[in-house]
């Protein structure tokens, strides 16, 4: 990448860090919290207020996508961040559970994540656009990690109306990071790679390939959701003062990523991906079943987290690799919006029917929930198709007549290596699935270049 679009790359990856580290921070903490707050004692509402701004976001995510289509890019993004603000600062001035619910309802409603995946797309090349995909998309892990640490430790000091402005502090810190850092496109146009196209909507919801993987993120992030509405009291009731959280967070964090990296290594490099993510699954639902047997005892909450985060970061890396190397070509950006739509309802779900689970029926409850949630996903992963060992190329064509863009899409289908071909001709874009290795690459350019020439 060139330095503008590293400059755009850093700079989009702060802002969606900064606003994702002000969702993830009061997850260890806000369950403790509640139990003073007015209405608090309700773990139904505890769920809720944990789970709404997933609804809201997954509302408005692809309308301000669209949007930012016809406004500007930066514009979406500056009024997403704002709303976000006023909504942490609702939260760190509500007096009740009610308006913490308000609060976190305007903080999910500034959904910024398809404006940001369009604007990095406006200001990237297409050759280098998967790579800066990638830059954003591990702020999400890292920005999920260093919450579950540092939000016990920020209780401490500044408690969870401290957090909640913290993160309002935060959104208006990532609007200067707009307007100061990112550039301004030169170009903004739809881009099938990273945006959603309602024409493409149907086919992507009746593939059953794609909806085994949203169903996954659903009950990923449902089970992780229901998790926090829990975990922070069973740690609490276990004897550990909640100032110690922290280190058990740490400690299985770190023991899991030991595990989680050379798996993924191995899944990648080998072409070994369904294997790794079927076992992944499988070790959720152990995670899931520990936790319902171990809820009531320290060393079984802390072994199941163990187990849970090396699932959890396992399967929160492979699922968008798996979505981009099963979704068609020219619909990848769709089945992204719709995937990313699936993680926001597991997270308000999750919320919800665990908060309600555990105010009904107890603690163990809520894992007997999300253990019937894995085994479903369990069944439909051993059945799902073995991912191929493939890579997405992208080149910029110009706009060309369809004819010609049918012409070439034929040609490139034929280059050796080459699995799927799409040329997307008001774009000027075309778009390879092509195998690891040998693919014929230089083959594939001389094509380009002559159909440009």
């Amino acid at each position: 990448m060139n330095r503008a679009e590293k400059r755009a790359a850093s700079g989009l990856a702060v802002i969606f860090g900064l606003r994702m580290l002000g969702m993830f921070l009061i997850l260890p903490v806000f369950a403790l919290y509640a139990e003073h707050l007015p209405g608090g004692q309700s773990h139904t509402l505890v769920g809720l207020a944990l789970g709404m701004y997933g609804l809201t976001q997954a509302i408005l995510m692809i309308p301000f996508g669209m949007a930012s289509d016809r406004i500007g890019r930066k514009k979406v993004i500056i009024f997403g961040l704002v709303l976000f603000a006023l909504g942490s600062f609702v939260a760190a001035a509500a007096t009740d559970i009610y308006w913490t619910i308000a609060g976190r309802a305007l903080q999910g409603a500034g959904a910024i994540s398809a404006a940001v995946t369009a604007l990095l797309a406006d200001l990237t090349r297409e050759e280098h656009r998967t790579k800066a995909m990638a830059t954003i998309g591990s702020t999400i892990g890292v920005a999920f990690a260093l919450s579950l640490v540092a939000g016990p430790a920020l209780n401490r000091v500044i408690g969870v109306p401290g957090i909640f402005a913290l993160t309002g502090v935060l959104a208006l810190t990532a609007i200067w990071v707009v307007k100061a850092w990112v550039p301004d496109p030169v170009d903004t146009h739809f881009h099938a790679d990273a945006e959603a196209n309602p024409a493409k909507l149907l086919d992507v919801l009746k593939d059953a390939q794609l909806l085994r993987l949203d169903f996954g993120i659903f009950s990923l992030h449902a089970a992780q959701m229901a998790m926090f509405v829990v975990v922070p009291v069973a740690l609490k009731n276990s004897g550990l003062d909640a100032a110690q959280h922290w280190i058990v967070y740490l400690s299985v964090l770190l023991g899991s990523f030991v595990l989680m990296i050379p798996a993924i290594v191995y899944g990648e490099k080998r072409g070994q991906l369904k294997p790794v993510f079927v076992g992944a699954v499988a070790l959720m639902l152990l995670a899931q079943i520990g936790l319902a047997l171990g809820i009531s005892h320290f060393w079984g909450i802390v072994w199941a987290l163990f187990f849970y985060f090396v699932a959890f970061n396992l399967l929160e890396a492979s699922l968008p690799s798996l979505i981009s190397k099963l979704a068609p070509a020219s619909a990848k950006g769709t089945a992204m919006g719709v995937y990313n739509t699936a993680q926001a309802l597991g997270l308000f779900f999750g919320g919800v029917f665990g908060g309600w689970l555990a105010q009904h029926y107890g603690f163990s409850a809520v894992f007997v929930f999300c253990v019937i949630l894995m085994a479903i996903w369990l069944l439909a992963s051993v059945s799902m198709a073995s991912p191929p060992a493939i890579k997405t190329r992208m080149f910029r064509v110009g706009t060309m007549a369809s004819d010609r863009a049918a012409l070439l899409k034929a040609q490139l289908a034929g280059v050796p290596g080459v699995v799927e071909a799409a040329v997307l001709a008001e774009e000027g874009v075309a778009m390879l699935k092509v195998r690891i290795s040998g693919w014929d690459e230089a083959g594939a350019r001389s094509l380009l270049e002559a159909a440009t020439a």
